[in-house]
């Protein structure tokens, strides 16, 4: 059984087509890229991918569930998917804390640590409407790795970071991956997924080449 397993799948959205009959599997332990410009699908194939939205066509099973049927999610995953959305007045734990207080599967401890993991100060009080994009960015990965899932879904996790933060994460994720964590990937930067992914796709126009 693949981790992740995408047949055919096509999108869409007022005539026209986001995404055009892509089809991608990953096996558990596997990190995957998919390069591709701004507006090339990428987003919105990880949407699919998480159960966020239902294809038009096709079907995306994780860990062999099928999503976005049923309001079903992806079991076990972490993701981050464009600007992580986050309560400015509160500081990065409070984020962390509320979102963990909806499975409730993580403690104090584990979200202080998180924060450490990713470069944030975990006793600042500092409000996430403060933060600057990098900060931000590494919050949002935070968030996905958290609750310690077993497939991470990153769309585009670097953006926003300077190049001190890149190869932090870069490492990170490396370190994830050594643990077997199963990773889908999307940059526009060839050389992020040339450092972290086993298999490489190209997508452009909705199309994974």
């Amino acid at each position: 059984m693949y981790a992740i397993e995408a047949q055919n799948v096509t999108k869409i959205i007022r005539g026209r087509t986001i995404l055009n009959n892509v089809s991608l599997c990953a096996e558990q332990g596997e990190a995957v890229g998919i390069a591709g410009r701004n507006g090339s699908g990428k987003s919105m194939f990880f949407k699919a991918v998480c159960g966020l939205i239902l294809p038009t066509s096709g079907s995306v099973s994780v860990f062999g569930t099928v999503v976005g049927k049923n309001g079903k999610f992806a079991p076990d995953t972490g993701m981050l998917i464009e600007a992580p959305g986050f309560l400015p007045n509160y500081s990065g734990y409070k984020n962390l804390r509320f979102l963990a207080n909806i499975r409730r599967k993580i403690g104090k401890e584990e979200i202080l640590n998180v924060l450490k993991t990713v470069g944030l100060d975990p006793e600042s009080r500092k409000h996430v409407g403060k933060y600057s994009l990098g900060m931000r960015q590494r919050l949002g990965i935070a968030q996905a790795i958290m609750e310690d899932p077993e497939i991470l879904i990153l769309d585009e996790p670097m953006n926003g970071l300077d190049n001190a933060g890149v190869q932090d994460i870069r490492a990170l994720l490396l370190e994830l991956k050594a643990q077997g964590k199963t990773i889908l990937l999307a940059s526009h930067n060839h050389e992020d997924i040339a450092a972290l992914c086993d298999t490489v796709h190209e997508m452009d126009g909705g199309v994974l080449l």
